[in-house]
């Protein structure tokens, strides 16, 4: 598994908000290490058992955390994000990016410059069956196993994840990365954590039209990855020029399109599947099942 695995212990920014609140509980329920709770002037309370503190400063000095999901509204998760960023190692922003873009280019920039790993904006989050989740999908849909998922679509994740668990096909951890524009954690760096876990045998990257990602990630996995990759990109049939679903799955001419993206993956020696079922065949495939 990676990124979220037994030594991580989370903090959630915004526990005291109605979303906030309802994923704390789901995520307890999965077993995840959720150990204080941030909403700045609602100190001194609990939430399902989480003690809540006024300042992510006040919580590190309380309990042993080391990473945080954000919940907060749009308007304040720029300011949540930087006080994650100073002082914890790990962050997710489940927060859709509906602020300026500049400033997404500044969460990222500050983080890689402190050294932090941020999943996100506008992502699911990252589920690792044998430890637990931190987001917001369907627990039901996965199991433990050895599959590695990287994606850019939360609803594609549960579709494929489903479709893997049906087979009896489980997952080390599955990540999503974000649908926007600018985001925390490409495809390249977590494939090379999954081509670094003894805990994943195979990989499933998961793609959309729009901006050059998938291009990205396929000339790193025909120099940096040797474990077996599958691949399915979403969009096919979009028309060229038209935004589909998310903000970054935009098209300009011949680049970002399905089919750039599919023909780059094969030269890269990728299995492409051209529908989310035949993942699971391929996956099957490769083991000699």
């Amino acid at each position: 598994m990676i990124i979220l695995d037994e030594n991580v212990k989370c903090l959630v920014q915004g526990i005291t908000g109605k979303q906030g609140s309802f994923h704390t509980e789901q995520m307890l329920k999965y077993n995840t290490k959720i150990v204080a709770g941030v909403t700045p002037g609602k100190g001194g309370q609990e939430i399902l058992g989480v003690p809540v503190f006024d300042s992510i400063e006040e919580a590190k000095e309380n309990t042993d955390v080391n990473a945080s999901i954000i919940f907060v509204p749009a308007p304040f998760a720029k300011d949540a994000a930087f006080e994650s960023i100073d002082h914890l190692d790990l962050v997710i922003i489940i927060t859709r990016a509906t602020f300026p873009i500049h400033d997404t280019m500044e969460i990222m920039a500050y983080a890689k410059a402190k050294g932090v790993t941020v999943i996100g904006p506008n992502t699911p989050g990252v589920i690792s069956p044998k430890v637990g989740k931190l987001g917001i999908m369907p627990t039901h849909i996965f199991s433990e196993g050895t599959v590695g998922v990287i994606s850019r679509s939360g609803t594609l994740t549960y579709e494929i994840a489903s479709q893997l668990s049906r087979a009896e096909i489980g997952q080390s951890t599955c990540v999503g990365i974000g649908g926007d524009p600018v985001i925390g954690t490409p495809y390249i760096e977590v494939l090379q954590m999954f081509e670094d876990d003894p805990e994943t045998t195979e990989i499933v990257l998961i793609g959309e039209i729009g901006g050059s990602a998938e291009e990205d990630a396929a000339a790193y996995i025909k120099e940096n990855i040797t474990k077996p990759v599958v691949a399915y990109i979403a969009g096919i049939s979009a028309p060229p020029g038209k935004r589909m679903g998310h903000a970054g799955a935009i098209i300009a001419g011949n680049s970002g399109t399905a089919k750039s993206k599919m023909e780059a993956l094969e030269s890269a020696g990728v299995k492409v599947a051209r529908k989310p079922s035949e993942i699971v065949e391929y996956i099957k495939e490769i083991r000699g099942e």
